[in-house]
């Protein structure tokens, strides 16, 4: 794809891509879409009120000149779907309007995403506290007896109801209800013990 760029005024800017298209005839018209010259001829023409008209949507200069350039790509890559070469300049417009506005959208989603506060962070004593409590609950867990740990993960860490805790073992409901009870005793025992 040719690069559109800023001619000096009165250059010839026939064969300006070097390739003709297989749908360019010999006098340079395409069969259907506007010209290469002619959009060339409206980049010189209109490049600084397309420049003015990005300025007016953005604050940002280089923005600006970026969304003039893409727009001018743009419609350089669909040229033949732009019957009329008339309107190849209310395309231009339009493209560069839609162009500010995404990129207006992606600078407010940007701004909602830095405002939004950090979450509060435990300090590292509190994490090195948490870490410790932890590993008393680990090495207390592993003091239990085989079904009251068994019954106690269940129910508490896997979240499971009573009743599910007692199909999932085998045994009975009354079963698992001693075993938590016993099992969560020993446990704050052990806790204790440690404390």
């Amino acid at each position: 794809m040719p690069v559109i760029a800023p001619m000096p005024a009165g250059t010839r800017t026939a064969g300006v891509t070097g390739i003709p298209s297989p749908r360019e005839s010999t006098e340079g018209i395409v069969s259907a879409g506007t010209t290469v010259d002619h959009l060339t001829e409206t980049y010189r023409a209109h490049y600084r009120s397309l420049l003015g008209l990005a300025a007016l949507l953005l604050d940002d200069t280089a923005s600006c000149e970026d969304i003039v350039q893409e727009a001018f790509i743009r419609v350089h890559s669909a040229r033949k779907r732009v019957r009329d070469p008339e309107k190849t300049l209310a395309y231009l417009r339009q493209t560069v309007v839609n162009l500010s506005r995404s990129a207006l959208r992606r600078r407010i989603l940007g701004l909602k995403l830095l405002s939004k506060p950090m979450p509060d962070m435990a300090s590292a004593e509190e994490g090195a506290y948490d870490q410790l409590e932890r590993d008393a609950l680990i090495k207390a867990m592993r003091g239990l007896q085989r079904r009251q740990r068994e019954v106690l993960v269940l129910r508490y860490f896997a979240d499971m109801t009573e009743a599910q805790v007692a199909e999932t073992l085998g045994i009975s409901l009354g079963s698992v209800k001693a075993y938590g009870s016993r099992g969560i005793a020993a446990l704050r025992v052990a806790m204790e013990a440690t404390a």
